[in-house]
């Protein structure tokens, strides 16, 4: 509740008025050539709630409800739209997480996996869904995080 409305307003645009614009730029020959797969990077923030990252779960949310009416719209277009639920994954983004081995030990000890992801295993699913082993996978959120959200 206290967070600045500019503040607030960055992480809406960065996080849900980015990905709308990008697909709207790309929808129109998608649907032209009948066929076209997006993917949007969303977080297991977007699937629940949270006194600290309120506003960033807030607009994960919004981005796997973006993929749902995209996929409502232009599915019969042979238009897909997915997302993707990281948990933690190793990069710059979440630097500070990983590197602080405190830290990361508070959360492996809470992961079934006992780890946190690497970009790869990410890249993984988007080249799956992107492809035609994902051809029939549409509005969906898949959730890559060693299993933090079964806990």
């Amino acid at each position: 509740m206290d967070i600045p409305s500019d503040s607030f307003d960055k992480i809406m645009h960065n996080n849900i008025k980015s990905n709308h614009v990008l697909s709207q730029l790309v929808l129109p020959q998608m649907k032209e050539r009948r066929d076209g797969a997006i993917i949007i990077v969303s977080s297991i923030g977007g699937l629940r709630g949270s006194a600290i990252l309120g506003a960033y779960n807030m607009s994960k949310a919004a981005d796997i409800m973006m993929v749902k009416n995209i996929a409502s719209e232009f599915g019969q277009f042979n238009v897909r739209a997915n997302a993707i639920a990281p948990g933690l994954i190793r990069t710059d983004f979440a630097k500070a997480l990983w590197e602080n081995p405190e830290i990361l030990k508070v959360f492996t000890d809470k992961v079934p996996m006992q780890r946190i992801g690497e970009p790869e295993e990410i890249a993984g699913v988007a080249l799956m869904l992107a492809s035609e082993a994902g051809s029939y996978i549409n509005g969906q959120t898949l959730v890559v995080d060693g299993g933090s959200t079964i806990v």
